[in-house]
């Protein structure tokens, strides 16, 4: 698919008829996903992915009720990044920012991720809601990585509603 159209027509989407997905497209996935930038080609993104029946209950259960509604019969990913390496040198921050590189970096990977998704003919919805601690220890991932979103994947029941987007010029300043 044309990159231009992947782009437009990716959308998060809020009700799943299946997951179906195969760890062969999933290795497909994230043989892009890894090729995103990164501070210092460090790739602190890391990737737990519920596949597997009992998985996909566990994560569903540390949703609250309007993802879990929103995300039923998809298969999760859950995200997060090593802290304290993106934005870093010799273990301090480089600047204000510190972490949030990492975040910047993962989400980064998670474009690669949902677009990848998409041109595969899958649908995603990206949560930020979501139990840290029981997922962390469900996962066992480690404390040195920050937990951030569940993105759920699977085809979708029904179509998206369109949102309105701002202008170009409405997100830009040239000068």
């Amino acid at each position: 698919m044309e990159f231009e159209q992947l782009i437009k027509i990716r959308r998060s989407i809020r009700g799943y008829r299946e997951a179906g997905i195969s760890e062969t497209e999933l290795r497909e996935i994230f043989s892009c996903v890894r090729m995103a930038p990164s501070w210092k080609n460090s790739q602190t993104g890391r990737y737990y992915v519920a596949l597997g029946e009992e998985a996909v209950k566990e994560v569903y259960e540390c949703l609250p009720d309007f993802n879990r509604n929103n995300s039923a019969n998809a298969a999760y990913i859950v995200t997060s990044f090593k802290k304290g390496i993106s934005g870093f040198a010799n273990g301090e921050a480089t600047d204000h920012s510190g972490d949030i590189w990492g975040g910047y970096d993962l989400g980064l990977q998670n474009a690669y991720l949902v677009l990848k998704a998409s041109d595969l003919g899958y649908d995603t919805l990206i949560m930020g809601l979501r139990d840290e601690d029981r997922l962390r220890k469900y996962f066992s991932i480690p404390e040195d990585e920050i937990i951030m979103p569940v993105i759920a994947i699977g085809r979708r029941k029904k179509d998206a509603v369109e949102r309105v987007r701002k202008e170009a010029d409405d997100i830009m300043t040239i000068r």
